[in-house]
């Protein structure tokens, strides 16, 4: 695989990267997209008509059995070769920062220390009443479906951030904030169509970074990139890095 020069040099001069991912990323760990999930029984729902409060609302339990399922969807899956280039970059660089709409956890299991979970982590329990977050190994009333808040009784909700919310403040900021200042601001996997994690690309270009889009297919991020590289991160990221580190 042939990378521009301009490219490695750019990578090795940089002092801060900024690593924006998206569903792409995880699919190659197995994991299916967030539309591309609704198969057997939940084949005959919209993703999308799950992922709201008002669904919730109207049935905690069926949205709670959805996001079991999708649990078990994710329970085998092991960070892949793009998730360990990326953990791999902080040999490289001094500083950087991931930032993703995934809420599989598969970064920090790579190894990935500055993680910011744009849509949170379902792997985590929200109370839907009082908007604590629950550990798993807290004492939760299990009996119920879904189960209660030990705090206040109320139902608990997976840690996403669902249709018709708000990305949570302080992620949001901090993503605002590492496009603006990171030197290189990788954009790996994701498609241009999720607002407003899609506009980071094009403010990272704005502020004069060096903007990377690794994808297999065209989207509106490649406006955006300085450089284009096509392809899987699997493939792409660990051949970037051998190059531009060829002895490490």
């Amino acid at each position: 695989m042939d990378f521009a020069p301009e490219l490695l040099e750019a990578l090795r001069q940089a002092r801060h990267v900024a690593v924006f991912t998206g569903a792409g990323v995880s699919a190659e760990s197995g994991i299916p997209t967030f539309r591309d999930a609704q198969t057997g029984l939940w084949a005959q729902y919209r993703a999308e008509d799950l992922a709201t409060p008002d669904a919730f609302e109207r049935d905690p339990a069926m949205v709670w059995q959805w996001y079991a399922w999708r649990r078990e969807l994710m329970q085998s899956a092991q960070p892949n070769p793009g998730h360990r280039a990326i953990a791999e970059l902080e040999r490289r660089v001094p500083r950087v920062c991931v930032i993703t709409q995934n809420v599989d956890g598969l970064h920090r299991m790579a190894g990935c220390s500055d993680v910011i979970e744009l849509h949170g982590n379902i792997w985590d329990n929200v109370c839907f009443s009082c908007g604590r977050r629950v550990d798993r190994g807290e004492d939760v009333n299990a009996v119920d479906t879904p189960p209660r808040c030990p705090h206040c009784n109320g139902l608990l909700r997976p840690g996403v951030v669902w249709f018709g919310e708000a990305l949570p403040a302080e992620a949001w900021q901090r993503a605002a904030q590492e496009a603006e200042l990171a030197d290189v601001f990788f954009c790996i996997g994701t498609s241009s169509l999720v607002e407003p994690a899609a506009s980071l690309p094009r403010h990272a270009q704005s502020c004069g970074r060096t903007v990377i889009q690794i994808n297999p297919e065209s989207t509106g991020h490649d406006a955006f990139a300085r450089f284009v590289l096509r392809g899987k991160a699997g493939e792409v990221l660990p051949a970037l890095l051998a190059d531009a580190w060829p002895a490490c």
